[in-house]
């Protein structure tokens, strides 16, 4: 096992500048006037604000790639205009690092490799089938660093990249290729953080979805007891927009909080409902960005304009479904929870943030969090994929080819107990 001897530089400047809905290192405003001048190197051609058309009032912009070999309209959300702008252009940008990507990759089998390079614990990782890898079966391996040791590790390409257009490589289909974990930042640390974070929403809420406890009272956050101004405040967006807010507390034992949140219309014969999901250390934050995405997806399937939503999902069927399984969630609720009894950590540095975060994952027996830095150097804005062994792929239906990993295995069969 070796170290690497090319670790990204410590970033100069750790210290968050900009605090409000969320932890950033820059302000929007002052992300976007940087980037501005790239977006057509990008193949962005349009940064549009669709917040009108939905009632809520929750900025939401896209940002337009046409050439994206993924999707071609990428979504924002914030709390004001300038973050939701910002949002959408970065979803854009780190698609398209990770579309093309330009570092060394090994096609070998993991018999192949096992003995003479440092490999990332397979068994762990997100599948796309039952039967998992065949260890004699060639396919594309990339180099990451393990967070935890600094050793780098191979990883399977498949986790890393976003070039979904056909042909795909040889051997794919054997983990669960989709953009989880994959983030951008002002610093290479802020975007390492935000990845991390959306692969824990991911596992928390693909094992509250799987639960018991799902859709359930227990977990379900009184919104009076929410004191956070801005948080508060996109509740009473929505309440004044005539709609109805469920808020779980989905957070798992990883002591990082995560959010789930529910909104629909009272009004049964207008809209959809929707959901969003948000994890960060400091509660008010992941708050925010589980309300504010689930503005996002509404106004999203409102433009119509997503390759990824199926055309079923706009059928006055499916509508109707959905209006009638959200009310029943809502009617039946009496939340239990109050939001001061969620997890929560506020520092004013990203290492310090970084740090807490590999401490939890450690105290829940995570032994690798590998990175694979994917900056462009013509760009020069710090970009990373994480990958977390261990941790549950998203869990969208029984129709999304999930396949349960332990962790799910074992909330599975305490259900069943």
């Amino acid at each position: 096992m070796t170290r690497s001897s090319s670790r990204r530089p410590a970033d100069d400047d750790q210290t968050k500048i900009y605090l409000s809905g969320t932890h950033r290192a820059r302000s929007p405003a002052d992300t976007f006037r940087r980037l501005q001048p790239l977006l057509p190197v990008f193949g962005i051609t349009r940064v549009s604000n669709i917040t009108g058309l939905d009632h809520v009032g929750i900025p939401v912009y896209m940002a337009c790639r046409p050439n994206s070999r993924s999707l071609s309209v990428f979504q924002g959300k914030g709390i004001d205009a300038d973050a939701a702008r910002v949002s959408a252009v970065m979803e854009a940008l780190e698609t398209l690092h990770a579309e093309s990507i330009d570092k060394p990759l090994k096609l070998a089998s993991f018999e192949e490799l096992r003995f003479s390079h440092t490999m990332i614990d397979v068994l762990g990782l997100p599948l796309a089938r039952p039967e998992g890898l065949n260890p004699f079966e060639q396919i594309l391996w990339i180099e990451g660093q393990c967070l935890l040791s600094g050793i780098d590790q191979w990883l399977p390409h498949e986790l890393v990249h976003a070039n979904y257009t056909d042909p795909q490589p040889a051997g794919s289909g054997v983990f669960a290729a989709t953009t989880n974990g994959l983030a951008s930042g002002n610093t290479w640390n802020e975007a390492v953080l935000h990845a991390i974070y959306e692969v824990i929403e991911r596992d928390a809420t693909t094992l509250w979805k799987l639960s018991t406890q799902a859709w359930g009272s227990r977990r379900a956050v009184d919104l009076a007891t929410i004191d956070d101004p801005v948080c508060a405040g996109l509740i009473d967006q929505f309440e004044r927009a005539g709609l109805d807010v469920v808020v779980w507390d989905v957070s798992s034992d990883i002591e990082v909080a995560v959010f789930y949140c529910l909104v629909t219309d009272r009004d049964s014969t207008t809209g959809a409902p929707e959901m969003g999901a948000g994890a960060h250390l400091c509660a008010n934050v992941a708050l925010a960005r589980a309300l504010t995405e689930a503005a996002q997806a509404r106004t999203t399937y409102i433009a119509g304009s997503r390759e990824d939503i199926d055309e079923h999902e706009y059928t006055e069927k499916a509508v109707i479904e959905r209006q009638r399984m959200a009310r029943s969630v809502i009617d039946s609720l009496r939340p239990q929870r109050r939001f001061s009894d969620a997890y929560n950590l506020l520092t004013d540095r990203f290492d310090e943030d970084l740090e807490a975060v590999k401490d939890a994952l450690m105290a829940r027996d995570i032994t690798d969090i590998v990175a694979v830095d994917l900056t462009k150097p013509t760009f020069n804005v710090p970009v990373a994929r994480v990958v977390i062994p261990g941790l549950e792929g998203a869990f969208e239906g029984p129709q999304s080819g999930y396949v349960p990993g332990l962790r799910a295995t074992r909330v599975i069969s305490e259900g069943a107990a």
